[in-house]
């Protein structure tokens, strides 16, 4: 599975960098496939690792904010690995047909 997420820190007033900060190092260390950009957090491998992982990130930000928000997107296809990377190329690929 992929999943696309985005934890917010909230209470710790307007900046969030540093709580979000502590989100990506559990994800990093987590040795999952991930990708961190502007908006969310992609990660990929089973379902009950990824959730964990997911868990673990939102327990980290709430050691430094009082509450957290988070948003998830998912794609679930059992049996399908290196789906992030293979996505990506199917795009290039068609990019490059054109």
């Amino acid at each position: 599975m992929i999943i696309a997420f985005s934890i917010t820190p909230m209470g710790n007033g307007e900046s969030v960098g540093a709580g979000v900060a502590e989100a990506v190092r559990v994800i990093r260390a987590s040795g999952l496939p991930n990708e961190t950009n502007a908006l969310f957090t992609t990660i990929e491998g089973e379902w009950d690792e990824v959730m964990g992982v997911i868990k673990q990130a939102i327990d980290a930000v709430l050691v430094v904010a009082p509450r957290a928000g988070i948003v998830l997107k998912g794609d679930i296809r059992p049996g399908v690995t290196d789906a992030m990377t293979g996505k990506v190329e199917s795009i290039e690929r068609h990019l490059g047909a054109s």
